[in-house]
């Protein structure tokens, strides 16, 4: 062969293998950029400082439906878990405004989180944020819808409620202005006006707790709790009545376990259970107090060795003012309102509570919540 073409093809080789190598990385480093923005998304520019200081729901999500930046309050109406949306009417409309393109708003009623059987009333507005997100805004509108009920039916329990105790401190007044020259009977009315005034500042207070549960902004600012300090703080709370009836109480089960909510809320639940467990205990006997943490639910068990609770009773014991014994609870205290309170701050964490019981034999009420995990965490700025 002649060297001249020898050279010419050599240098057409060359050519040819360089313009490949060159069309190779090209290809790679294009892909490469793509990869990199689909696996890691970011919210637009000023975004993320709108979604923190929203106080109702607010969710970005990426092409792919996850969600990538969620504010508290989008947490606390239980809408995101493991950065997706919960519900599938959420999706629904989201998948929606992408095919469409324009703005959706919609009113739904939803449950509140995975477990329970709470529901929400949200407005919910969903809008295109850019070329490749999707911006979801959920305003909670449960107190407006059920507020007209609730209160007929609070206004007419408290008037009967309050009633006693007031109509008791009235007549114990007179009695003592009748018996002021008999020092051993003025102690006697004066104990008892103290024990009523007690009962009455007690069914205030909880009528207060209560009201605010109902309420809408009763999770106002949620944060990661911490279960164990939930149970120590309510067993502390009651130390003096256990033992005055000498009850022993028994803490266990799975430590660490966090949930997303109200700390002092979730303490006055505990505390509830735990009270009425040893209100209705034997002297000298026992009151358990456990937590299981699996599948992304954390349970809050408190068991007692009692008089245990009547089959067809176990449905109303967390109606407001409904008492099983009314005569024993007048006795203790009571005001019937401690388990609907229990209650409501299960249902305003997204979670339930649930009741075994069976007469001679105590009973077990075990609250169940859905666990804090590192993407709520993440979300909220916090370390988990």
């Amino acid at each position: 062969m002649d060297p001249a073409w020898l050279v010419l093809a050599s240098i057409a080789f060359g050519i040819l293998l360089g313009a490949g190598v060159v069309l190779i990385v090209t290809i790679a480093a294009r892909r490469g950029r793509r990869a990199v923005a689909v696996v890691s998304p970011s919210v637009p520019d000023g975004v993320d400082q709108v979604i923190d200081a929203l106080e109702s729901g607010g969710i970005v999500l990426d092409p792919s439906n996850n969600v990538i930046k969620s504010s508290p309050g989008a947490l606390a109406l239980g809408l995101v878990w493991n950065n997706a949306l919960v519900h599938p009417e959420l999706v629904a409309i989201v998948d929606d405004v992408r095919r469409y393109g324009d703005p959706i708003v919609r009113e739904l009623e939803l449950p509140r989180g995975r477990i329970g059987d709470a529901n929400i009333f949200l407005l919910v507005r969903v809008a295109r944020l850019g070329a490749r997100y999707v911006l979801l805004l959920a305003e909670d509108r449960t107190e407006s819808v059920k507020l007209d009920a609730v209160r007929r039916d609070f206004i007419a329990n408290i008037s009967h409620e309050l009633k006693t105790p007031i109509g008791a401190v009235s007549l114990l007044a007179e009695a003592l202005q009748a018996a002021a020259k008999e020092p051993e009977q003025v102690k006697r009315f004066a104990k008892r006006l103290t024990k009523e005034s007690d009962r009455l500042a007690r069914i205030t207070q909880e009528i207060i707790e209560l009201s605010r549960l109902q309420a809408a902004d009763a999770l106002a600012r949620p944060a990661t709790v911490e279960i164990d300090h939930v149970i120590a703080a309510a067993i502390d709370q009651n130390r003096v009545a256990a033992e005055a009836r000498n009850v022993t109480m028994a803490s266990g089960g799975d430590a660490g376990a966090e949930v997303f909510g109200d700390d002092a809320l979730l303490v006055v639940a505990v505390h509830n259970l735990i009270n009425n467990a040893i209100i209705y205990s034997p002297k000298g006997s026992r009151v358990g107090i456990g937590v299981s943490n699996s599948g992304g639910i954390v349970e809050i068990a408190v068991t007692d060795q009692g008089i245990g609770i009547a089959a067809d009773e176990q449905d109303r014991v967390f109606e407001r003012f409904y008492r099983i014994d009314p005569a024993r609870s007048r006795h203790t205290g009571g005001s019937g309102l401690g388990l609907s309170i229990v209650k409501h701050v299960a249902q305003n964490h997204g979670g339930d509570v649930r009741l075994w019981s069976q007469p001679g034999y105590g009973s077990t009420f075990t609250i169940r919540l859905p666990e804090a995990t590192h993407a709520t965490a993440d979300s909220l700025g916090e370390s988990a």
